[in-house]
């Protein structure tokens, strides 16, 4: 296979962008290979050849699966696994517990692009390219007639693969990967860990800047969420290396400009003007870095019945590369955790599933499950094979029973999901306190209906706003909330600062990016939604009317925050600098529930 020169500046016929190339002087070559080692059978002599530490047995727990892709398991020990191309779920089980399934796979669900799946309270929770779906788990294992909870996930382009699970705070959530290798999404959902309310009825974006999350886990002991994030393809051999992440409300995690401990990728540019360096100062960088194009998927913390040694460490499945040479990941790999639970290394666990020399595979490890025995399932979506890995110590004593995955503490993220929440309206905060006053105006009469098109049932445009103009005003800020809204409180539709003091007005419909270049050097910031920018009324169909508060504030500075930033750290800066302020207020009911 021969190597492939590829110049930055041809890289763009491969990564479509929403925004602009901007000429800026790059000259980088970058070799990269397309390199996909040939599928042989898994033989017995092969999976014999397998590779695990001492005291751990592999072997087939079922076999001819076809597309086997995610894993989850009941808490009686029923397993469940996707089949992406099958565009199904099948049933195993293991009564005698013997370590094998005792007979061939029940088909229990039909749903086209199924792919992520979970088990939650006695429910069977599946998400699409597009929907999530939930079933009660009925006493012989098959799911009642699902409910959708969610039919507008974003769509899906590159990467249609959706992961969901559930987190110690009782949340939803669900890995939306990126359209693309390297753009500027147009969807603020894609490329993001979402949090969806259990009944469907809410959600926002976590995290952002996430390429391709697939596998995502909560530490047994600090409750932390953490996450292998897929690198971006065609930077080489060695670039981009697969991304460890400590996973946080709010947090942006690099991509599409910038990867790994802070590398800038040659070819993207930012949107509104923004640069690599200003995007990467408001990122956060790996904590580890992986074998680039290992291809990170499933990923689960190790069960209580695990030697000392390896409790609370977490595994992932390596699916392996297509775009290196020579070929990595085809294997299990280890993240070793400290006491404090703070990773340490990654490692192979159990490899390799490649064969003669790296030429052929046997198998492309992608699901990942316990059982409640504490043997981890690792589901293979190349020859179908579901391999059980169990820990049988030296003497080849059983596991205890119970020695399943521990149940995080929900401390943490009720904490994160709780910033912002409960607290005033902006002006009613000690943050703006002023005697100065603004007039403020809109499209739209106070204390009557905004019109549709600001609306998110509708266009989402942002209405135009003007207000009279403050001597000694340096800039101008606005929030826009909600206090009506439920279980967000007040939920933050609108943030905005560093208007120029020339500037008393503004357009309807502005851009919804972090930095607009008309009127030039505006910032917005992150609602409560997770995007940026602005986000019109979405009461639930039905509620009384929604009052919506555009509030504008008049600063005798500039602001020293960063583009993208939340609501509380605008006011934060805000602080002993408003000179005056003032609001106008819309109300917005939604009657009739769209077409999906």
């Amino acid at each position: 296979m021969k190597s492939i020169p590829v110049l930055a500046g041809a890289l763009l016929v491969a990564c479509t962008s929403a925004h602009a190339q901007q000429g800026d002087g790059t000259d980088e070559t970058v070799r990269a290979h397309v390199y996909k080692p040939a599928k042989v059978e898994a033989t017995a002599a092969r999976v014999a050849s397998l590779k695990a530490p001492a005291g751990f047995s592999v072997a087939p727990f079922a076999t001819s699966l076809g597309n086997v892709r995610m894993l989850a398991v009941a808490p009686d020990g029923t397993v469940y696994a996707t089949r992406r191309d099958e565009g199904d779920v099948v049933m195993l089980r293991d009564a005698d517990r013997d370590g094998r399934a005792d007979a061939a796979p029940v088909v229990v669900v039909n749903r086209p692009g199924v792919h992520g799946i979970t088990v939650h309270e006695g429910r069977l929770y599946l998400v699409t390219n597009k929907e999530i779906f939930v079933g009660a788990i009925q006493p012989d294992g098959r799911p009642a007639p699902l409910t959708m909870l969610l039919g507008d996930l974003p769509d899906a382009g590159q990467h249609p693969n959706r992961t969901l699970a559930f987190g110690p705070d009782g949340m939803l959530y669900v890995s939306v990967g990126s359209t693309c290798n390297a753009c500027n999404e147009s969807n603020p959902e894609n490329a993001t860990l979402l949090q969806v309310s259990p009944d469907g009825t809410s959600r926002t974006i976590f995290a952002s800047g996430l390429r391709n999350t697939i596998g995502f886990a909560w530490h047994p002991l600090t409750g932390e969420l953490w996450g292998m994030d897929h690198g971006t393809d065609y930077l080489g051999d060695e670039q981009q290396p697969e991304e460890l992440n400590r996973i946080e409300k709010g947090r942006k995690y690099g991509w599409p400009h910038v990867h790994g401990k802070g590398d800038l990728h040659p070819q993207t540019t930012p949107p509104g003007g923004i640069t690599k360096q200003e995007w990467k100062q408001h990122s956060e960088p790996m904590v580890i870095g992986y074998t680039a194009h290992a291809a990170p998927m499933q990923m689960v913390f190790a069960g209580a019945g695990w030697p000392a040694e390896y409790r609370n460490d977490a595994f992932v499945a390596m699916r392996g590369s297509w775009n290196r040479k020579p070929a990595s990941g085809y294997e299990l790999a280890r993240v070793e955790f400290d006491d404090a639970g703070q990773p340490e290394r990654i490692s192979t666990f159990v490899g390799s599933f490649l064969s003669d020399g790296g030429r052929t595979h046997f198998a492309r490890p992608v699901g990942l499950a316990t059982m409640p025995d504490g043997a981890l399932l690792l589901g293979d979506d190349a020859n179908g094979v579901i391999y059980r890995l169990a820990y049988t110590g030296a003497a080849g004593e059983a596991p205890s029973a119970g020695a399943g995955p521990s149940l995080p503490p929900a401390g943490p993220m009720q904490r994160q999901s709780a910033a912002g929440v409960g607290v005033p309206l902006a002006l009613a905060r000690d943050e703006t306190r002023s005697s100065g006053t603004i007039a403020v105006s809109a499209r739209f009469k106070a204390n009557a209906p905004i019109p549709a098109r600001h609306s998110e049932y509708a266009d989402g445009l942002s209405p135009a706003l003007s207000w009279a103009a403050v001597p000694g005003a340096r800039s101008y800020a606005i929030v826009m909330e909600d206090p009506d809204a439920k279980p967000i409180t007040p939920f933050v539709h609108w943030v905005a600062w560093n208007i120029p003091a020339s500037v008393t007005a503004l357009p309807e419909g502005l851009q919804e990016q972090p930095r607009l270049v008309q009127p030039d050097g505006m910032l917005q910031g992150r609602t409560s939604r997770g995007s940026v920018g602005y986000y019109g009324p979405r009461p639930p169909v039905g509620d009384p009317p929604h009052h919506y508060h555009v509030q504008v504030l008049a600063l005798d500075t500039v602001l020293d925050v960063p583009a993208g930033a939340d609501r509380d750290r605008v006011l934060a800066a805000a602080k002993g600098h408003v000179l005056a302020r003032g609001e106008v207020i819309g109300t917005y009911r939604q009657t009739v529930k769209p077409p999906r």
